[in-house]
């Protein structure tokens, strides 16, 4: 079974992100202070911003797609299609929102 190209990204992607998470040990000294979790939250603004990117994406496609269609049979519907194209982009923006307001917190 063969392999698609973007089944590789993904899954050198994914690989390169868990390779992130682990942690080097060292020797302690004195006392040990604990982290303020700033490492996760910069991962998980980055996993908000990159699933609402990646979701708005595919949709951004599909209704890209059939609006394209849609404006090559009757153009006088294009201010249509463009509120829906609208609609779709909207998803990555909250993602944005999201992401800032996970970095500041």
């Amino acid at each position: 079974m063969k392999m698609k190209p973007i089944a590789y990204l993904l899954f050198a992607t994914l690989a390169i992100s868990i390779s992130g998470l682990t942690g080097v040990a060292f020797a302690a000294e004195g006392e040990t202070t604990q982290s303020s979790g700033g490492d996760y939250k910069l991962l998980s603004a980055a996993i908000a911003f990159g699933v609402a990117a990646f979701g708005a994406g595919i949709g951004l496609g599909q209704v890209g797609a059939a609006g394209l269609a849609v404006i090559s049979e009757n153009p006088g519907l294009q201010s249509k299609v463009f509120i829906f194209v609208g609609m779709v982009e909207s998803i990555a923006i909250y993602g944005i929102v999201m992401m800032f307001i996970i970095l500041g917190q």
